[in-house]
Parts: structure tokens; C-alpha cells; sequence
């Protein structure tokens, strides 16, 4: 499972004070922690203020890539924010997070992903908002698909976020959460699963253990990614574990030597 680590989003509140003071220091010693914790992806979003996202972004990417070699995802909404953080990086290397179904975000972002070769995040939601059930999210789905079909972009470049949304206000939503990353394995021809982790537990007491017990049921059923803290208590223990009872850490050797480093 490829974890995206998610700590650097300007809209928390030391982060978004580190971006708006152009606080390098205080940046590069959050994405080496991460980096430390076992994150794959470094996550990079600026939107502090629309009108210095596009900036923000590109002193962003450049400031983490002076610290570190580790991959990049570069989130945003804005499609001049993303061709800013996407022309600093190598073609080839970097998640765009995101596209979905949505008629303009579909004709803004799409071609950024074609013509950076990045690995995709497409979010199953049209233009009608959070679709409630499994249906709906398979129908956005079947558009974002003919899109990035007929885009060239391969299918195992793209992970489905099948948007996870809180169990305090929809018991039911974990279950269809789980329920496509299931239907995406089998009918999504060769597309991955990725959800934003700490969505599930928002608004509710003690959320890491919420946050844990998810993700490994939801690596239980098939998924390949995940955007969350590497540094929260715990987590990275679950990552490792969760990698051996699903067969995608060969003889537990990764887990095995995170304890003789004493990372569990």
C-alpha cells in the first residue's frame, strides 16, 4: 500500500502560518518527518489564499525537493496551482490529486495528467455533489473513465477515491466505502483505490483508532493507497502489520525489520 503523507496542507493552522511567512525551515522539517515515519508521497497543498495558490504551490514543491527525493502529490483544485508544482517535478514521478466526473475539473486537469504523466486521483462525484450510494459513485466513475480512456492515460495510473465520508453522520458510509474498493478491484480494468484516511473518523473522540481499525479493513479489501499522517500514533505499525496479513509484504520482512529498528 503506497501511503501519501498529509501534513502539509496549508489549510492546517501551523502550516498555513509556515506558507503565508515562507517558513522553509519549518516546511522541510515536516516533510522529513514524515519521510521518517514511512510516507511514500509527500503531499503538497497550498491553497492558503486563491490568490497566491499558484505561487504558494511552486515555493512549496521547490522548498520540499531541496530536503528530500521522495515523490510528490500535488493537490489542488486549481488548475494553474497544479501546472506550477507539476513543471518542477520529473514527468512521470508525481500524483495530480484531483479529477472527478465534474464537467470543469475534468477539462482543466485532465490534460495536466497527460502531458506530466502523472498518477491520477479521481474522485467518484459529478457535478450533482457526494453521491450517497455505490451506484451513484459508479456512475461518475464511468465518466471519468471514458475520459481518461480516451486521454491515452492507462488505467493503472489512476486510483479511485471512492470518498470516504464520516461514520458519525452516515453509519452506512464505511460499509459502501469498502463495498467499491471491492467493485473497483473487479470492474475498474486495472485502476487502483486510494482514500483519504482521516475523513472517516471527523467529528468524533479519539479519532486515531478509528482511523487505524479503517484502514486496515479497507487494506482487507483491496486498497492501494492512502493519503493520512505516517506520524500518528500507531499508524505506522498498522501500515506495516496490514501489509503482512495481506500478503503484500513477502515473509513479513518489511515488518520484521521495522522492529529490529525499533519503528513499531
Amino acid at each position: 500500500m503506497l501511503i501519501i503523507a498529509e501534513r502539509i496542507n496549508a489549510t492546517r493552522k501551523r502550516i498555513g502560518q509556515a506558507f503565508a511567512a515562507r517558513d522553509a525551515a519549518f516546511i522541510q522539517a515536516e516533510a522529513r518527518r514524515q519521510v521518517e515515519a514511512g510516507a511514500d508521497y509527500l503531499d503538497l497543498n497550498a491553497a492558503l489564499d486563491p490568490q497566491q495558490e499558484r505561487d504558494l504551490m511552486a515555493w512549496a514543491v521547490q522548498t520540499v525537493r531541496e530536503t528530500t527525493d521522495v515523490p510528490l502529490a500535488v493537490d489542488t483544485a486549481s488548475p494553474e496551482a497544479a501546472r506550477a508544482g507539476l513543471t518542477l517535478l520529473p514527468k512521470g514521478s508525481a500524483f495530480l490529486n484531483s479529477i472527478s466526473a465534474e464537467r470543469e475539473r475534468l477539462r482543466t486537469m485532465l490534460p495536466l495528467a497527460v502531458e506530466f504523466e502523472t498518477h491520477l486521483v479521481a474522485l467518484a462525484m459529478d457535478d450533482s455533489g457526494l453521491p450517497d450510494s455505490c451506484e451513484a459513485r459508479w456512475k461518475a466513475l464511468e465518466t471519468v473513465f471514458a475520459a481518461t480512456d480516451e486521454a491515452g492515460i492507462p488505467r493503472k495510473r489512476i486510483f479511485v477515491d471512492p470518498l470516504v465520508r464520516p461514520v458519525a453522520t452516515d453509519p452506512e458510509q464505511a460499509g459502501r466505502c469498502l463495498q467499491m474498493i471491492r467493485e473497483i478491484a473487479e470492474r475498474g480494468g486495472g485502476a487502483r483505490t486510494i482514500v483519504g484516511l482521516s475523513n472517516i473518523s471527523y467529528g468524533l473522540p479519539q479519532r486515531r483508532h478509528l482511523n487505524r481499525v479503517f484502514l486496515a479493513m479497507a487494506a482487507g479489501a483491496g486498497l492501494s493507497a492512502a493519503i493520512l499522517d505516517p506520524t500518528e500514533p500507531g499508524m505506522a505499525a498498522t501500515v506495516l502489520a496490514a501489509a503482512c496479513l495481506t500478503g503484500d509484504d513477502a515473509f513479513c520482512m518489511k515488518y520484521i525489520t521495522a522492529h529490529r529498528e525499533g519503528r513499531l
